[in-house]
């Protein structure tokens, strides 16, 4: 057995993100990792490479326990870890990044021999990036870039490899030649542990599955079984023995936001590619797929946040073209990462939202959003840095309403989240339907969460919309899509 980890536990603060895990991996075999959004996918491999401290059991690679060493220890002794995102160093060349991956630990040999450099070809030969080797990787297709990670990580001659999320953003196409590369790597005598939620590709590349929920392992069988196991599938889609209930479609109600031909590109990237949908008033909506679809980009695009092309209306009229307009207008954006300050307490984060209401209107704003979310008014003298994940998720969604918002798009609502907070973001979405007062728009990776809550839902692949229809038609139809 090349890897063994038993009984790992790993909290932070009050979030337990992985709990009791056991894995193995053996030699010349791809093991695929899948789950939701904060599963505790990326944090065991962070605990597998040492990148966060376990906080109970132990990793053994071979015969050796490598439990609590530091990172560069970990990767002399066989493993190395492809990250989520790319981040090249900017100033050199592609094969100068590669170089510096092959350098050795003591600066005594801090040099680039010839020898070196043949070995950074030939790294680059493997991942087919020869002809951009005297690029810069600011010049690079995203494609590319991913390549760029990969070649990174071989450069440490793993006999195990941590390949985390390698399929983001990557269309059909090119999912099936970095899985060739994939293959490839195994072939040669490597073994891998995959994490992805394009949970189809997974299931075409490895060998074996690992399914996550709530931090702990729920199945570990042949790519199939997991695949067809009633818990997993309850993960992913939800069933009525889980409580989820799905919204009755409201088809007469009027359109509060319409996108026609939405078109987004960064580069030579396509983000958008002429999306067209609506949400209509008193509804929740929501935009479902995997990490880099575009969903993000699109919630952007509606706010005049990046570039696009096409036409957004709002409440039956151009939306406008100015972000601070937008948002006066009544279409307010929750982000994904929450942005909030802080240094400034709650308070401070919830008065920069209402900045603009009359003290009358404010003092009532200020109650509504205490009384959805009481934790906030306990905190409210206390600066939002020290505020848990759950705690930080209902401060910006409460600033945002604070806004007054009439659509209130909301970016990934339950990422990260333990699951006693997601059944408060849960409640908090109905009490906001029933309230009458706004429409929801949400972009959610949670399936389930989405068909709890939305009358209407959006699958959006690779920037494309790929069905759109009511709620109680979604599994069905599509289900097959997203397991």
């Amino acid at each position: 057995m090349l890897l063994k980890a038993t009984d790992l536990h790993k909290r932070f603060g009050g979030l337990q993100a992985v709990s009791g895990v056991d894995l193995t991996v053996g030699e010349r075999e791809i093991v695929g990792l899948i789950g939701p959004n904060g599963s505790g996918k990326s944090t065991l491999l962070s605990l597998l490479m040492g990148i966060h401290r376990i906080d109970g059991g132990t990793v053994r690679i071979g015969d050796t326990d490598i439990t609590g060493w530091p990172p560069h220890r970990i990767a002399r002794s066989g493993m190395s870890m492809m990250f989520q995102h790319s981040r090249p160093l900017l100033q050199q060349t592609v094969l100068e990044n590669v170089l510096l991956a092959l350098l050795p630990d003591s600066m005594l040999n801090f040099r680039f021999s010839e020898t070196l450099r043949g070995r950074a070809r030939a790294i680059l030969g493997q991942v087919h990036l020869t002809d951009v080797a005297d690029r810069l990787p600011g010049e690079l297709a995203f494609a590319d870039l991913r390549r760029l990670e990969l070649a990174k990580t071989l450069a440490a001659q793993p006999r195990l490899m941590l390949l985390d999320e390698p399929f983001a953003g990557l269309s059909a196409t090119e999912v099936r030649e970095f899985s060739t590369l994939i293959r490839t790597m195994r072939d040669e005598g490597r073994s891998v542990i995959l994490v992805d939620h394009n949970v189809k590709g997974v299931h075409a590349l490895v060998d074996r599955m690992v399914a996550m929920s709530s931090g702990a392992k729920i199945a570990d069988d042949r790519p199939d079984r997991v695949l067809a196991d009633e818990q997993v599938r309850r993960v992913y889609l939800g069933s009525g023995a889980t409580g989820a209930a799905v919204a009755a479609s409201q088809t007469s109600s009027a359109p509060i936001l319409e996108v026609a031909d939405l078109t987004v590109r960064y580069g030579k990237a396509s983000a958008l590619d002429k999306v067209s949908l609506t949400a209509r008033q008193g509804e929740v909506t929501a935009i479902v797929g995997l990490n880099g679809a575009g969903k993000s980009t699109l919630f952007h695009a509606v706010c005049r946040l990046v570039r696009s092309t096409g036409t957004v209306s709002f409440d039956g009229h151009a939306i406008a073209d100015n972000t601070a307009q937008i948002a006066r207008s009544g279409v307010v954006l929750c982000p994904e990462k929450r942005e909030l300050f802080g240094d400034m307490t709650v308070f401070e984060n919830l008065r920069i939202g209402g900045s603009h209401l009359p003290t009358a209107d404010f003092r009532q704003r200020i109650d509504f959003v205490e009384t959805l979310f009481p934790r906030l008014a306990e905190r409210r003298k206390q600066n939002a840095r020290t505020l848990s994940g759950g705690e930080q998720q209902q401060l910006a969604i409460g600033r945002a309403l604070m806004m007054k918002p009439k659509l209130l798009l909301i970016d990934e609502p339950t990422l990260g989240l333990a699951p006693v907070v997601l059944d408060l973001i849960s409640e908090t979405i109905e009490k906001l339907r029933t309230s009458g007062e706004l429409s929801l728009f949400i972009a959610e990776q949670n399936i389930t969460f989405a068909l709890r809550h939305a009358n209407s839902i959006h699958l959006l692949e690779q920037g494309q919309i790929v069905w759109s229809g009511p709620t109680h038609r979604f599994v069905d139809e599509v289900g097959h899509k997203v397991l």
